[in-house]
């Protein structure tokens, strides 16, 4: 029987006395590989020899750059809530990426697997409590997803985002560590300059910047009700609208940049930003609350996910965070509106947003893995 693909991102130079291997997985998508990231950064930087236990596809293995870490390929079968064809294959894929994963963490023989969650989770987490290995996973979402669900039995430490999911009957029955830690943030997001920003978007430097992002892949939705009220917006803030890739039109308009999407340079934006307009995805609300940004929430509905980001919305709306205006209200008077309440109130989120501690994330998260590492 063949070991499963493993490919070095590259040479970590550390021999295993030197360090103690950990093992990350997670995927299926980037929300659940993004947030592992800062964590990997910071056990590198602490000297460990990381791994990472994702798809073949080698989604996941396109995000660690050219970090010190040694990626490893298995199998993946899509946990659905809904009917495919494939829903009558991938039980054998989900079993055969155990054994996969087994055989990887019985060599590796890791002192602790950190797992943030998505379909390819679940095999390495039973496989690493089949081995006697502790597991600390994290959740992003208020309402966990499957994956994490389906883990519960087989995690030692439970980290989550919100205080209010810990305390949510999905957990009822789990009885290990639960603690609250916030969602990861990378460390580029949290030090990035604004006068880099407003230099190469032609920002003045008396302008309010409105941010408006629908995530990676847009949303069509709320591109078409700013573009319909450009002129209100620009009168009062100049405009960075995160359109999505292939969603830009032929507009001109003094005051209004559309991008398709931005890599480098989005920690200088972040920090330019006075206001933000975005989706309602745990990892994008922690970002705006790591950065104390006044934001208004336009979740996906019910229709277009599982309901994650709605719940997302409301919590943070109760906790004085954000604005939240569901897509179904989304009109020009509700979204003017909304940002009028942001702007003049935003010291009042901005001093909630800091009760938080989102930007400690990291630090907690690497205290639960070492603390099972050492156990």
């Amino acid at each position: 029987m063949s070991e499963p693909q493993s490919q070095p991102v590259s040479q970590s130079g550390m021999t295993a006395a030197e360090s103690k291997p950990l093992v990350i997985t997670g995927g299926g998508s980037a929300g659940h590989v993004i947030p592992a990231l800062p964590v990997a950064d910071a056990l590198l930087a602490r000297g460990h020899a990381v791994h990472f236990i994702g798809t073949r596809s080698g989604l996941e293995q396109g995000y660690l750059g050219d970090r010190q870490i040694t990626f490893h390929g298995i199998s993946a079968g899509k946990l659905r809530r809904y009917f495919s064809v494939q829903n009558f294959t991938d039980p054998f894929r989900i079993a055969w990426a155990v054994v996969e994963s087994f055989l990887v963490l019985r060599r590796i023989r890791p002192s602790a697997l950190f797992s943030k969650g998505g379909f390819v989770s679940l095999p390495p987490v039973f496989a690493a409590w089949l081995l006697g290995i502790p597991v600390v996973a994290h959740e992003s979402d208020l309402t966990p997803g499957l994956a994490n669900r389906l883990s519960l039995p087989f995690i030692k430490t439970l980290c989550t985002s919100f205080s209010g999911t810990r305390f949510s009957g999905y957990f009822s029955e789990y009885k290990g560590r639960q603690v609250v830690t916030g969602t990861p943030v990378r460390d580029s997001l949290l030090t990035g300059n604004a006068a880099l920003a407003r230099e190469r978007y032609g920002i003045d430097a008396d302008q309010t910047v409105l941010l408006i992002t629908g995530g990676s892949l847009g949303a069509e939705g709320l591109n078409r009700i700013i573009r319909d009220n450009l002129d209100a917006l620009t009168e009062r803030f100049f405009v960075v609208h995160v359109c999505g890739a292939g969603k830009t039109v032929n507009v001109s308009q003094p005051s209004y940049v559309q991008l398709e999407f931005v890599d480098a340079g989005w920690g200088d934006l972040l920090a330019s930003a006075d206001l933000v307009i975005s989706r309602a995805g745990a990892n994008a609300l922690f970002e705006w609350v790591a950065l104390g940004k006044p934001n208004v929430l336009v979740p996906l509905p019910a229709g277009g996910s599982r309901g994650d980001q709605l719940a997302n919305a409301q919590y943070a709306l109760a906790q004085g965070w954000s604005e939240v205006v569901e897509e179904e209200e989304l009109s020009s008077e509700r979204l003017l509106a909304a940002l009028s309440s942001l702007s003049e109130h935003s010291e009042t989120y901005a001093a909630a947003m800091a009760e938080h501690g989102a930007a400690d994330a990291v630090a907690k998260l690497v205290e639960e893995i070492l603390s099972l590492s050492s156990a």
